[in-house]
């Protein structure tokens, strides 16, 4: 409501479970690109609008969740500093695309914000973020995956594997313990050279 205008009507109350259901399902199943995701889940969440009030920072907060397991710079641009200045735009931009029954023009919106916001970061801060240096900033000695996924708060093990360990062995930060035996249920890892130098120039090890 803005004074006596209905600026939006929210689905029937016993919708809401169907549609929170179905909203989850597909972003537990889709590939689309994060950053689009987690905007097309923010823009979602608030056309469901399931709560009785509060329904913005919350789909802000799944905003910034979304965007921060794609990649832990958002752990520190969460979305609420990202619309703070641009609250008349945001409130706009969700109002446009409930017009037009399309998530277009607040997908927009929000790559924009998420761009301009990134754009001007220091451009030394996502190094320091990156999951391959979260990696290196934990593993000392030689650790096993186990270990290593227990000191970096992780659970999913292929989200460790694809996102942490793939890519610190491709850049040559860590080596295996027992190259020869790259399965082996013994198997360990620690920092190579190259990985001591990232290390320092981020100022550990």
């Amino acid at each position: 409501m803005a004074g006596d205008q209905v600026i939006h009507m929210a689905p029937p109350a016993d919708r809401v479970p169907q549609l929170m259901g179905g909203l989850f399902a597909w972003l537990a199943a889709t590939d689309t690109h994060s950053l689009v995701a987690s905007s097309v889940f923010h823009y979602e969440f608030e056309f469901i609008h399931p709560f009785a009030n509060g329904n913005g920072r919350m789909g802000r907060l799944w905003q910034s969740l979304i965007l921060a397991r794609w990649n832990p710079l958002f752990a520190d641009i969460p979305v609420e500093s990202l619309i703070f200045e641009h609250q008349a735009e945001y409130y706009a931009a969700l109002q446009e695309s409930t017009r037009q029954t399309n998530s277009a023009p607040f997908i927009s919106f929000m790559l924009r914000m998420i761009l301009d916001t990134v754009t001007t970061s220091t451009p030394e801060v996502a190094p320091e973020v990156t999951p391959e240096v979260r990696l290196l900033s934990v593993l000392t000695g030689e650790m096993t995956r186990q270990q290593l996924k227990k000191a970096l708060g992780l659970k999913d093990d292929e989200h460790f594997r694809k996102a942490y360990l793939l890519p610190a062995l491709e850049a040559g930060f860590i080596e295996m313990a027992i190259p020869d035996k790259p399965r082996s249920s013994k198997q360990k890892y620690r920092l190579t050279d190259k990985g001591r130098q990232v290390m320092a120039q981020h100022g550990g090890g």
